[in-house]
């Protein structure tokens, strides 16, 4: 099991908002800068430059304070990516905000690891109290968006008892995917036309959208994963 807030969430995030948030910045009197990456912990500067870690420009931190009602900078709703649903709805990842996600990407012709994926989030969903589950949305997301088209991703949600309105299946284009994918810290590559070497990650995600928790592996106690959704719930 892995706690990660990993680089690639921060980098992509990062990237998305250059330009988007600066106009809602209350200037503050001393003025105080950050590495978006944070490679020097809460460590900040009183002037502008490079992070002497990674490289990257400094954060004023005004860009960092987040008014009611705003999505964070970390959060995964600040994505443009588009998705369709597997009762073929568009949707982008904010339609989901407000509910604890716990995440994991697949594919659904998939003989090997991800039916051990499929049985981990059972499993994951069955440890959660039946008072928490209105607020728990799970999701899985194809990397194979070709194969996994609306229909076949409603006939395996059916096919694995995940018809419930709290079962959520995506596919997205594949620059949407692999964007997303980063994010998740999640490898993937075709090895023939009809399979994929892939990460095995769950991933949860607070009601924001900022990543809390990453458990990896196949049928591994996912006792610390339940206890970060209720945590999160609560």
């Amino acid at each position: 099991m892995k706690k990660i807030l990993n680089a690639g969430l921060l980098c992509l995030l990062v990237i998305n908002l250059i330009g988007c948030n600066t106009n809602n910045s209350t200037k503050t009197t001393a003025e105080k800068y950050q590495c978006p990456m944070h490679c020097e912990g809460d460590k900040t500067y009183d002037q502008s430059g490079k992070c002497g870690v990674c490289k990257m420009d400094l954060q004023l931190l005004a860009m960092n304070t987040k008014e009611e009602g705003e999505i964070s900078e970390l959060s995964i709703y600040n994505l443009p990516s588009k998705w369709t649903n597997q009762n073929n709805e568009e949707i982008q990842l904010k339609a989901l905000k407000g509910d604890v996600l716990v995440m994991v990407m697949i594919y659904t012709s998939c003989q090997t690891a991800c039916p051990r994926l499929v049985a981990d989030m059972r499993g994951i969903e069955e440890q959660i109290p039946a008072d928490k589950k209105e607020k728990v949305t799970l999701v899985f997301v194809s990397i194979d968006p070709e194969t996994d088209t609306p229909q076949r991703l409603k006939e395996f949600a059916k096919e694995n008892q995940m018809d419930s309105e709290k079962w959520v299946f995506l596919r997205g284009s594949e620059a949407d995917t692999r964007e997303f994918s980063a994010v998740l810290a999640v490898n993937y590559k075709k090895i023939s036309p009809m399979d994929f070497s892939h990460s095995n990650i769950i991933s949860v995600f607070d009601q924001e959208g900022e990543l809390a928790y990453q458990q990896e592996g196949l049928g591994v106690n996912n006792k610390e994963t339940v206890s970060k959704i209720i945590e999160l719930v609560n």
